[in-house]
């Protein structure tokens, strides 16, 4: 049986200019059904996620250390809120492996960890990893 197959909307929030560009660029050679929506600090994560109501994303990719709100308390409003937004997968994407912050994360709702990748093409391998999972219903 063949699965139709439509746009995922994805968004990431990360201070890092560089960071969303390399992220976008990914994206783009992949190749994949994919509307892109990004935010360069937690307040604006949150903005634009109250404001995409009807059209929720089926992922958001959070760096922990972003300003005005972290990446975990991000995760946390979104877990923590009433109807369809609790239910979004959440990949915490982070340079730090530290157990705490991976216990942390976890331990508010995230439904992945994964360090950044240190190449553009471990950065691809792990979107698509991402992208193409096959996510457990809750």
């Amino acid at each position: 049986m063949k699965r139709e197959h439509c746009a995922k909307i994805i968004y990431m929030d990360d201070d890092d200019e560089d960071d969303r560009m390399l992220f976008s660029d990914a994206m783009q050679e992949l190749e994949l059904d994919v509307e892109l929506k990004q935010a360069p600090d937690g307040l604006r994560l949150l903005d634009m996620l109250a404001e995409g109501v009807k059209l929720l994303p089926e992922i958001v990719f959070l760096d922990i250390n972003i300003p005005s709100i972290s990446g975990l308390e991000c995760l946390e409003e979104i877990k923590n809120a009433e109807g369809a937004l609790s239910s979004v997968k959440v990949v915490m994407l982070s340079t730090s492996g530290t157990p705490e912050n991976i216990e942390m994360s976890y331990g508010l709702g995230a439904d992945l960890y994964a360090l950044k990748p240190s190449s553009f093409q471990g950065l691809k391998e792990l979107l698509y990893d991402v992208m193409t999972r096959e996510w457990d219903i809750k």
